[in-house]
């Protein structure tokens, strides 16, 4: 009751005028920030942060974490309509959200992603809101073997659960693994594969590097196929959204198995990354339609937008809770923190009362303003598709190598993004999936840097990832993920068959 009756101070805080001008501002600039590729929530709020030391700290956190849900929402715009991730965690948003819209299907796939990052989210903040100290506690809990655990639980279940061939899928990740290792070793500070390029010193910046895959290998392919004078019609229509909203009821479960890996994700903290490509993974297993996925399959919209939203919303936890950032986001915000002079962790819930509630109660208002305002916008974002192609590709490569320059202001990187819109034009004409190797790129070095640490606590000895109950569970889950289809087939075979 303490816990409601403080959340209802934070909404009195909220609720005042100036609050929920910024509110809007704030998502709005958000949204901006989301469809820009390259530039990110975490660098909006960082770019944004100078213009919050004039207000009250209140009022500052609300602007920031709801351009961070405008950016959240935001995301998933390039990645339907154009096949360009504006964000990391909108990848596995692309892999139905696309082919929805190449079909007609812009206004829905965009409702349904909106839709169910308010879902995710709302779900994180109401598990903020009732178990916040229960969670702070057990994310405590979590060592380098226990991390180690968690990314391998993540690659192994787009191995053992994914529905393309194995090898393939392996191959691809392989080659994630490797550009992953490219630059400084972190544990010993050796250079590694940069063949004497000092530009590769920092390693390759996943944003680059997915913006050149997706954006850029989805141009060439394009090209190849033949370009015509005639934009793809979007079939938008006022009633789209309510429609929308009327079907998305029938994947409930996958919208709570989303958010259950997504919120487990955000406070261990792995981040939203994995947590939508994990929930993409399994959704695309357990779901009957699992052979449609990849086609245009609005439930494959639905799982990874709701389980990155899930864990970015989460990820807050543990940096008020424990002073420990769960994201770069978070990170960026606990900077501010320190600014205003507050000091996360257990003591800020007593302190400053009203800061913490008047943030979680941004939280809801937030994500409900940005479920108003943005699939507003669902027809004029849809109609974009109706724009030719010839028109359109040029903009596209601009905005492309803008966002791949403004990551560290090097031209390499647009060099770069072009060399890895190369390699997945190679790998799709291929028939290679690129998601394995955009799970492995981005989480390569932090599985291999948790896993050295492990072993460096241990001396050396790998029972340190079976040393107890917690590290123990997420391994065998790992190994069960990986070998699901075996122990399917084994189940099949030892089932006693009918009698002729």
């Amino acid at each position: 009751m303490e816990e409601i009756g403080n959340l209802i101070q934070g909404f009195g805080t909220v609720l005042q005028p100036f609050n929920i001008g910024v509110m809007i501002i704030g998502i709005l600039l958000g949204v901006i920030i989301g469809v820009l590729p390259g530039l990110g929530g975490a660098n909006g709020v960082a770019i944004l942060l100078p213009l919050t030391f004039s207000m009250s700290p209140t009022s500052a956190i609300i602007m920031l974490s709801c351009l961070y849900w405008g950016a959240l929402f935001g995301g998933a715009i390039t990645s339907v309509l154009f096949n360009i991730p504006g964000e990391p965690w909108s990848v596995a948003t692309t892999f139905d959200g696309h082919p929805m819209a190449q079909q007609g299907k812009a206004g829905e796939a965009l409702t349904a992603a909106f839709t169910s990052s308010f879902v995710g989210a709302l779900f994180a903040v109401i598990i903020i809101t009732l178990v916040a100290p229960l969670v702070a506690r057990f994310a405590l809990q979590f060592g380098a073997a226990e991390k180690f655990g968690v990314y391998f639980l993540a690659f192994c279940s787009f191995v053992g659960l994914s529905k393309e061939p194995p090898m393939k899928t392996v191959v691809s990740m392989m080659v994630g693994f490797a550009l992953a290792a490219v630059g400084l070793d972190h544990m010993t500070g050796q250079l590694r594969l940069t063949f004497g390029f000092t530009e590769l010193l920092a390693g390759f910046d996943f944003l680059i590097a997915v913006i050149g895959l997706f954006g850029i290998g989805e141009i060439l392919l394009t090209m190849e196929e033949g370009l015509e004078f005639k934009g793809k019609r979007a079939n938008i229509n006022p009633r789209v959204v309510l429609q929308t909203w009327m079907e998305l009821p029938r994947y409930w479960a996958t919208s709570l198995r989303s958010c259950i890996i997504g919120c487990w994700m955000g406070i261990t903290p792995a981040g939203a990354t994995p947590a939508s490509f994990m929930s993409y993974g399994i959704a695309k297993r357990m779901s009957p339609r699992g052979k449609n996925f990849g086609k245009g399959e609005i439930e494959g919209v639905v799982a990874p937008e709701t389980a990155a939203h899930a864990a970015g919303t989460s990820a807050l936890l543990p940096m008020l809770s424990l002073g420990v950032p769960g994201s770069p986001t978070a990170a960026v915000l606990l900077g501010g923190l320190l600014i205003w002079g507050l000091q996360p962790g257990p003591l800020l819930f007593v302190e400053q009362k009203e800061f913490v509630w008047g943030l979680i109660a941004s939280m809801y208002l937030g994500n409900v303003v940005g479920l108003i305002i943005v699939p507003t916008c669902v027809p004029v974002m849809a109609a974009i598709l109706r724009i030719p192609f010839p028109v359109i590709a040029p903009i596209i490569l601009v905005l492309c190598a803008i966002g791949a320059y403004t990551v560290h202001n090097n031209p390499f990187d647009v060099v770069m993004m072009m060399v890895f819109g190369v390699l997945g034009y190679v790998l799709k004409k291929c028939d290679y999936p690129l998601a394995p190797l955009v799970l492995a790129l981005v989480l390569g070095d932090k599985a291999e840097e948790a896993f050295r640490q492990a072993l460096l606590g241990s001396q050396g000895s790998l029972t340190v990832f079976w040393s107890n109950g917690l590290v123990g569970t997420i391994m065998a889950l790992g190994l069960i993920a990986l070998f699901w289809p075996i122990i399917q087939n084994g189940v099949a075979w030892l089932r006693p068959r009918p009698a002729l």
